[in-house]
């Protein structure tokens, strides 16, 4: 092996080995292991010479890249050897291994430090651990490539631009929004909050009441309780019922049923409320309320009180337990009795805090009570009428009477009595729902021979006959396929029109219709109001019907004169009497006199329609030719009417036999009426009296029921006591 060279190892640029921190000049060994790498045995390096030129010998020493160091085969082996020593304990051994050389310690300038990216050369890449290869020849290596240009970097203020854009943006859309929920949605929100804090309470308004003509009630509304179970909370059903089945008054099963839990139909929620008792009086409601019983409650209730039971019931009708009107005036009237319930609405606290909040919100809707009607209907009249009727029924089986009393010039319906009647406190109790109509306006017959006090008028009124008129009747008449007959036969013998009247012959009446033609006939049964409804004032007012004349058939001529193939109320059938009492003239009846506002304004009922149909001087002879009925009682024979004479007043009226039709079929029985006036020199009432019997007794009921209701009435109201000895003579069977 050739002799170690003292020389230290150069680079190709003439650079000693070593480290490339500064441009000083170092003493040999003072950079510990990094001299000890760049020193090499043969102290040349590789490119020796080429680096030397370049740089020159004075040139500072830069630090020869980690690559370049790996071609020297001895570096490691040195390490060892050096156990890690810094370099100046190597250059004290290599001097004594030299046998006594002068001390003298070449120093190499540092490379000077290049600049990255220094065209002449690039920087050695780091070689990858493994194996090393033999350092190439430098004239192997290939040319460095110059660096690329870094690129070229955004530009920050159009970002900045942008994001400023998109920030304005956010906050203008959160401003705007801002602006729109201050501004225009406020109410709504202010609202939205506020009904969760409202508790709603609702005031009942009273429903109207219904008076008489002098200011009693015959129905009016009290303030009451109704007792609810929630089923979810009652412990025991059974035991509840047995504690409140006493007050109450329903038996323990049916309310132990209704406290049963149940499913609201077509859902699965539970039901959580059930009436158990309307129209609870206070104390009874009380009593409940001290028993203190889980799931039991009550609440302000409006209970309807009929103080006269029975009286007037026909006429009145009854409510549901919601106040709402279900027959009679109470249907008819009802959205005049009818109240509109308040509502008061304020803001309360929560949890414990459930209480009215002290100037917080607060809305109350008044309660606005019902109208009240004031009828016609007297009450002490009403009640005797019904009196009467109902004891002169009682001498009758599974019969329908009926009573009204009409007050002459006005239309005032002063009482109208049906029978059988009911009480309306208690509406259920009935043994048909047809108990509890109006007979008055909804009982139709064939009026039978009162019928004829139209056909004697319209002819009085066309001139076919006068007050003296007088020929023979027959015993009988034929029309078309039937033949009629007088019950007290003439004989053939002259009759005068009052005996006509006060005998009720069929065949005088058929002749004289015969002069007066079916046309003027009809033309008179409607202007006394047969054929429609006389708009009183009940629902459900039966209208009748009148036969027109072209349908006519050969026995009308002979029917319809009499009172036959004609149907009608008793309440028309008044009303057309009241035209004759009234000097000829028709007044609607009615019902309503006048309404009262809750605030006490009184408002009239609608005017009567009024129409004239007789003279007063032919309403005067009818009248007077009426009074026969009543009167005559002679030799010659007995008046039809002599029942209902009513002592010390004159009476003028008719009676009549009749037939009743219910759905178009014939009833039983014979509908038996009497219609009167008095006093008959100037009339101031008018009462009918209809009465059918399966057994036919109505006629022995009627006329004496019309005797006590009219003289109950005149003496009620204090009508003087006629002139008896000035009522008429009249001759039957004029020489």
């Amino acid at each position: 092996m050739p002799p170690r060279s003292d020389e230290p190892r150069r680079d190709p640029t003439g650079s000693r080995r070593g480290s490339s921190r500064g441009a000083e000049h170092r003493e040999p060994g003072v950079n510990g292991i990094s001299d000890a790498r760049a020193y090499t045995p043969r102290g040349r390096t590789i490119r020796e010479g080429g680096g030397a030129a370049r740089t020159g010998g004075g040139a500072e020493q830069r630090r020869t890249p980690r690559s370049s160091r790996s071609g020297d085969p001895f570096r490691p082996a040195l390490q060892v050897l050096d156990g890690g020593r810094t370099g100046a304990t190597r250059a004290g051994r290599r001097e004594t291994a030299a046998g006594g050389r002068s001390g003298v310690v070449r120093t190499v300038s540092a490379r000077p430090v290049r600049e990255p990216f220094d065209d002449d050369e690039a920087p050695a890449p780091r070689r990858r651990p493994g194996p090393r290869r033999p350092a190439r020849p430098a004239a192997a290596r290939r040319p460095v490539r110059k660096p690329r240009r870094p690129p070229k970097l955004a530009d920050p203020r159009r970002r900045l631009r942008l994001g400023t854009l998109l920030v304005l943006a956010l906050f203008s859309t959160i401003g705007i929004r801002l602006v729109f929920l201050q501004t225009v949605s406020t109410p709504a929100y202010a609202d939205g909050g506020l009904a969760s804090r409202l508790a709603v309470v609702e005031l009942p308004a009273p429903r109207g009441a219904i008076y008489d003509r002098t200011g009693a009630p015959l129905a009016h509304s009290v303030e009451a309780r109704y007792v609810f179970a929630d089923p979810t909370l009652v412990k025991n059903p059974t035991a509840t019922a047995r504690l409140l089945s006493p007050l109450l008054g329903i038996p323990v099963s049916e309310l132990a049923d209704r406290m049963k839990p149940r499913i609201l139909p077509g859902t699965t929620t539970p039901s959580r409320f059930v009436y158990l008792a309307r129209g609870v009086e206070i104390a009874k409601a009380k009593q409940i309320m001290a028993l203190d019983l889980a799931g039991i409650g009550v609440h302000r209730d409006e209970r309807r009180e009929v103080p006269g039971g029975d009286l007037a019931a026909n006429l009145i009708g009854f409510v549901s337990q919601d106040m709402n009107g279900l027959e009679g005036l109470e249907a008819k009237y009802d959205d005049v009795l009818e109240g509109k319930a308040g509502r008061k609405r304020y803001e309360v606290g929560q949890g414990d805090l459930a209480a009215p909040i002290p100037g917080g919100y607060s809305q109350t809707t008044p309660a606005q009570p019902g109208s009240s009607l004031e009828l016609t209907i007297d009450r002490d009249l009403q009640f005797k009428t019904q009196r009467i009727l109902s004891d002169g029924m009682a001498r009758t089986r599974g019969s329908v009477g009926a009573a009204v009393v009409i007050e002459i010039g006005t239309g005032d319906v002063l009482a109208q009595a049906s029978f059988p009647t009911y009480n309306a406190a208690d509406p259920t109790k009935v043994n048909s729902p047809a108990d509890r109509e109006d007979a008055a306006t909804s009982f139709i017959v064939d009026p039978g021979s009162i019928h004829k006090a139209i056909t004697y008028g319209a002819a009085l009124q066309e001139g076919v006959i006068t007050p003296d008129t007088a020929f023979p009747v027959a015993n009988t008449i034929t029309k078309g396929d039937t033949t009629f007959r007088d019950t007290h036969q003439a004989n053939g013998q002259k009759m005068s029109i009052p005996g006509m009247l006060a005998f009720s012959s069929n065949v005088g009446t058929i002749e004289i219709a015969d002069k007066l033609g079916p046309d003027r006939l009809i033309d008179y049964q409607k202007r006394f109001g047969l054929g429609q409804p006389t708009g009183e004032g009940m629902p459900g007012e039966a209208g009748g019907r009148l036969l027109p004349a072209d349908q006519w058939s050969d026995s009308s001529h002979g029917s319809v004169p009499i009172g036959h193939s004609v149907d009608a109320t008793p309440l028309q059938m008044a009303a057309a009497y009241a035209a004759i009492a009234n000097d000829g003239t028709y007044v609607q009846p009615h019902l309503i006199k006048q309404v009262i506002g809750p605030d006490g304004k009184r408002t009239a009922g609608p005017a009567p329609k009024t129409r004239s149909v007789l003279s007063p001087q032919n309403a005067a002879a009818l009248r007077r030719m009426l009074e026969a009925v009543t009167t005559v009682d002679g030799p010659d024979g007995r008046a039809t009417g002599l029942a209902a004479a009513v002592p010390g007043y004159r009476v003028a009226g008719k009676t009549g036999t009749g037939l009743r039709y219910d759905n178009g079929k014939l009833q039983p029985g014979e509908v038996g009426s009497f219609i009167g006036m008095a006093p008959a020199e100037k009339p101031r009432y008018v009462v009918a009296v209809f009465v059918w019997s399966p057994g036919g007794e109505g006629g022995a009921v009627a006329a004496p029921a019309f005797r006590e209701i009219m003289g109950f009435t005149l003496r009620h109201y204090r009508v003087p006591p006629s002139a008896t000895d000035r009522s008429p003579k009249f001759e039957v069977f004029p020489h």
